[in-house]
């Protein structure tokens, strides 16, 4: 099965910064995204949650819904506490046929806090990753018994944001726990993208598609920028506008039969970057990247 284009809302409004992108209705955003050429979006801070209304409103622009951000805190809570807690999140999307869920632990996180650099992130405690990991695991069971499979986001200034923290979530955790690739996030961190997708092609369940531009990220790590200022700043943008080597990581999806949702997720000032404009950068490129490896 072909993989299918995405968007995130965070082209056009953002949710970690409000201000960005306030003004803009979330019927602009849908119309747009489809007009780029997107055939789903991720949830945003705009968007119903009640199926019965954001139903109608998606088939409206003939979307589907692609996935949505759960805010994770399994270090702090129970099992049962989690599911509680993440439920409606779930029933959303369940019955409007989201597959995954993105999942991030944010327990002690630093992203949303503009005065903090983001190199001041929580570490994840080291003595805790078995119980994390069978606590992880149990949670996937769960979801997985309702049609949705967590998508782990590993994010920068959280517990779990490097190379080696993705490698050692993936070693602690079942394969009920998929992971989401987020090219821009691991490439930030120090990471290598390609690297990961190829050591756990068989565990990615989701794929964010978010560029770097070098030049700002250099600048962002010599200021010790906060992640915020760093998304004003410029570091993230479409793919096939930065530095990040999507042929590549098509190829490796390809070999490992992906066929989910590949998904333009480049945060950026929508008064800087016209969000049509780089929506339509985004999706032609991914395009592109993903007919010459053969996942459309």
């Amino acid at each position: 099965m072909a993989v299918e284009l995405g968007i995130n809302p965070l082209t056009w409004t953002n949710d970690d910064l409000p201000s960005l992108g306030a003004e803009t209705p979330l019927e602009i955003c849908l119309s747009e995204g489809r007009q780029a050429g997107f055939t789903g979006f991720e949830l945003g801070n705009k968007f119903p949650r009640n199926p019965d209304v954001l139903g109608p409103i998606l088939a409206k622009h003939d979307l589907k819904l692609v996935s949505g951000w759960h805010s994770g805190e399994l270090l702090s809570r129970s099992v049962e506490q989690e599911i509680e807690t993440m439920q409606p999140h779930l029933n959303l999307l369940k019955t409007l046929g989201a597959k995954v869920m993105v999942f991030a632990e944010v327990t002690g996180c630093v992203h949303g806090k503009q005065n903090m650099p983001v190199v001041i992130r929580p570490a994840f405690p080291e003595k805790r990753w078995q119980e994390y990991g069978q606590k992880l695991t149990e949670l996937a069971k769960f979801t997985l018994s309702q049609g949705v499979q967590i998508a782990y986001h590993h994010h920068m200034g959280t517990v779990i944001e490097s190379e080696a923290d993705v490698d050692r979530l993936m070693a602690e955790t079942g394969p009920e726990v998929g992971l989401l690739l987020d090219t821009g996030h691991l490439h930030f961190a120090g990471g290598d993208p390609l690297a990961v997708a190829k050591r756990h092609a068989g565990r990615i369940n989701h794929v964010h598609c978010k560029d770097i531009r070098q030049s700002m990220l250099d600048d962002a790590k010599n200021r010790r920028l906060s992640f915020l200022d760093a998304v004003l700043n410029g570091v993230f943008t479409v793919p096939g506008d930065g530095c990040i080597d999507y042929a590549a990581v098509m190829d490796v999806l390809k070999q490992a039969d992906y066929s989910g949702w590949l998904v333009v997720e480049a945060e950026q000032d929508p008064s800087i970057a016209h969000p049509l404009t780089y929506a339509t950068l985004g999706y032609n490129n991914l395009a592109s990247f993903a007919r010459n490896a053969g996942l459309m």
